[in-house]
C-alpha cells in the first residue's frame, strides 16, 4: 500500500530510537506496563511517533489494566488502517497501523466487555505514540 509518508528503511532508522523503529516498522511489542502513557490523565492528543499523524483523543483512554495504553476509537476511522494478523499459530487478532505512514501502533479487540460505547480495545505500544497537551 502506499502511504502519505514513505521513507527508506535507512531514514526510518535514522530518525527512530532502536526501540522505536522495531515497534514501529518491525511490528515488534513493547514490555507490558513500560509506557507512562498507560495510565497518563494528561488532557490531549495521540499521534503517530513516526510522523505525526493524529490518531486518538485522551477522552477515548482507558484503564484496561492489560500493560499498554487503552482507547476506544480512533480519533477517526481514516487515521489508522486494521491489517489481520496471523502471526501467533492458531490465534487471529487485528493489527493497527497509522494510514499515513504504514507504522505498526498495536492490535484492536472487541468483544471483551469493558464498558466504553465501543466495545473495542485498541491495545497500542506507548512507544508509538507522541502526546500533545491540550492548551488550558
Amino acid at each position: 500500500m502506499a502511504y502519505d509518508v514513505e521513507k527508506t528503511e535507512e531514514e526510518w532508522k535514522a530518525e527512530l530510537s532502536p526501540a522505536e523503529y522495531d515497534v514501529l516498522r518491525k511490528a515488534g511489542t513493547e514490555r507490558p506496563f513500560s509506557s507512562p502513557f498507560e495510565t497518563d490523565p494528561t488532557v490531549g492528543v495521540y499521534s503517530c511517533r513516526a510522523c505525526s499523524a493524529e490518531l486518538f483523543r485522551s477522552d477515548t483512554k482507558f484503564d484496561a489494566h492489560c500493560g499498554w495504553p487503552a482507547f476506544y476509537e480512533p480519533l477517526a476511522e481514516d487515521r489508522v488502517e486494521y491489517i489481520e494478523d496471523r502471526s501467533i499459530p492458531g490465534h487471529a487478532r487485528t493489527e493497527v497501523r497509522c494510514a499515513r505512514c504504514g507504522s505498526h501502533l498495536g492490535h484492536v479487540f472487541k468483544g471483551e466487555g469493558f464498558g466504553t460505547p465501543t466495545d473495542e480495545r485498541f491495545c497500542i505500544n506507548g512507544i508509538a505514540l507522541t502526546l500533545e497537551p491540550a492548551s488550558s
